[in-house]
This record gives structure tokens, sequence and C-alpha cells, in this order.
């Protein structure tokens, strides 16, 4: 992890804990808590046993018996909450000469599709709430709609988002592309902002978060969501995201080594309606990383790939078709804070 300079933290260096935000009965989950719950227990059991794990929840009694025990990992803070979808409500790190600054955005339920009034406020209260390291600053954007799951850093500079969320109506349309970019170049201490204007995933309420479709897997490599099958939906949109990964280059113009992550057979709601089953949504921690399954024949492969780019982590995989019921999968539910910070 580098210890000078200003920039955004990648994923995979070393982290002081991770935050989730615990499902109950007055979520969406309501009527899928039995299946969810244990989605959540596993992922929380791999988290403590490596780092610290940071829980927000409306009330401490309803989580699980392990998480009522004494750990000096745990921490848990109690609060009003409309759902559970970390990512999008946690706070961002960015390090300034080695020592990191929480930075708070405004929070609307991905371009007021749901309601989101109380998670916009959980950041804010844990910082109230002394859930962090004394010392550790937070600087208010919440005049700027913005979510954790839209953008990549690959701890040099670089920034990968989509045009597709950051350009959406009822986030910031106040503001023009460039204006968006140079915003984030500034919050972020980013030298270049790489732009996507494809891929998506029927059943995504994001507007494409780019941890549906594409991941910075180190500084030089991108893994990416691949679709093969020339009668499926995404098969075109896709297939020209991975052309204009093609084209994308670091701050010292070199191309970018691109992985293949297979594309998961369909996966339906009760409804009928499909739901985004994507390997990309996984999530690094200490040590290994959290990744999504979903019963298909694509995830020995998916496995793979991913053991393949991270050779020293152990692949923790996790059946997370409850989540992708809601339309999110693991990445999507927790947020991770490098050292320093919990």
């Amino acid at each position: 992890m580098k210890t000078e300079g200003n920039f955004l933290p990648a994923e995979w260096v070393e982290q002081s804990g991770v935050q989730l935000t615990w499902p109950d009965a007055e979520t969406d989950w309501v009527d899928l808590l039995d299946e969810v719950v244990p989605v959540y227990e596993q992922m929380a059991r791999a988290i403590l046993e490596r780092e610290k794990l940071l829980i927000v929840c409306r009330d401490k009694s309803n989580l699980p018996e392990f998480l009522q025990a004494e750990n000096e990992r745990l921490l848990i803070h109690e609060m009003p909450i409309n759902d559970t979808w970390a990512r999008d409500h946690a706070a961002l790190t960015i390090m300034e000469e080695g020592e990191p600054v929480l930075l708070n955005f405004r929070f609307n339920g991905w371009g007021m599709k749901f309601a989101a009034c109380d998670d916009n406020q959980i950041t804010p209260t844990l910082f109230e709430q002394a859930a962090f390291q004394p010392g550790v600053p937070m600087v208010d954007y919440s005049y700027f709609t913005f979510e954790g799951g839209a953008i990549e850093s690959n701890d040099a500079g670089c920034i990968l988002t989509t045009s597709e969320c950051l350009l959406s109506k009822n986030r910031n349309e106040h503001l023009s592309k460039s204006e968006i970019e140079g915003f984030l170049k500034n919050t972020l201490e980013a030298g270049k902002i790489l732009w996507l204007d494809h891929g998506f995933l029927e059943g995504d309420d994001t507007d494409s978060h780019i941890d549906t479709l594409a991941r910075f897997c180190s500084e030089d490599t991108i893994a990416y969501v691949k679709c093969d099958d020339e009668t499926d939906m995404h098969f075109e949109a896709l297939k020209k995201m991975k052309e204009q990964l093609q084209t994308l280059t670091d701050l010292e113009n070199k191309p970018f080594k691109l992985v293949a992550l297979p594309f998961a057979d369909a996966v339906f709601a009760e409804d009928g309606h499909r739901i985004p089953a994507t390997y990309a949504n996984f999530l690094i921690i200490n040590g290994a990383v959290l990744f999504p399954i979903y019963g298909v024949k694509q995830d020995k492969e998916a496995i793979e790939v991913m053991q393949s780019l991270f050779p020293d982590r152990e692949i923790i995989p996790i059946n997370s078709v409850p989540l992708i019921k809601q339309h999110g999968s693991i990445h999507c539910i927790s947020m991770q804070f490098p050292l320093g910070v919990l």
C-alpha cells in the first residue's frame, strides 16, 4: 500500500475492517430473511476471522448469537435504516499523505428509485457515534449524489466508472460530464477518469454500477463480465464494453490487462423477471476474496479465474442467489475501510 501522496486506495490494500448494514423485518428483505441472513452470517464470520467488522443495525438484539458475544474485532452501532446496501450509503476513504480521510456523499436511492432518508444519514450518524478512529476527519459532500458501487480505483490514480450511472437523471443532472469528471478528480485525488459507455445487467437498479460489470484486480488488470451467447440480451452491450475496455489506458498511457469473467446462466425470480447474477460483484478482504456463486455451471470456472487473479488469497464462495433477488450481491452489501479508519 502507498504511504505517500493523495489517492483513493484500492480494495486489495490492507484493511482495518468492513461495514455491513444488517437486514431485518422492516427492510426490503422482510420476505427473504430466512434466506438472506445466512449469507450475511457467512460473510460476517469470514470478515471477523481476518479484520474488524462494523455492523449497522436497527436493533442489535436481532443479531445472531455469535454477534452478541464479546469480540474486540466487532463494532455494532444502532440507528434507523431503510435498507442494507452499505456499498452505496457508507463513507468512501481517501488517503492524504498516508492518513485516511472519510468522504460523505448524498445517497438518494439510486436516483430516487427507493426511500433512502435514513440510509443517507448512516455515515454522519456513525461519525457522531465515534465509530471511527479518533482524529479521522470526515469531509461532507452531501450536495453531490454518489454511490461507492459506481467507481473502481486501481490504486494508481485511475478511477473506472460508467456514464449510464454518473450521468443519469435524478443524481447530479445539473452538472455536465466534464463538471462531474472534474469533481471526481478533485475529491477522489484521481489523475484520470475512465468512462465506460456500454454494458448493463437486466434487473439492476443502479443504472449500471461499475462493480457489476468490471473490476480492478491490480494496478494494471481489469476483470470484466463477458457474454459469449449471441442470443442473450446482454451480448451486444457487453461486447461493446469489452471493445471500449481495450481502448482504456493508465496514467502512463499503457493499456490494461483484461481478464474475462464468465457470464452466469440466467437466474430468474419467482415472478419470472431476470435478476442480475454477476461474478464481478466480489469483495476483497484481508487474505481472502468473498466470491458470489449462483448454483449454475459457470460457478466453477469463475472461481478458478478469481483464484488466478488473487493467487495469495483464499477464494470463499458464497451463495448469492438470495442477494440478487433484491438485485444486488456481495460487493453491494459491504464497504471496506483501509488501515487507520476503524
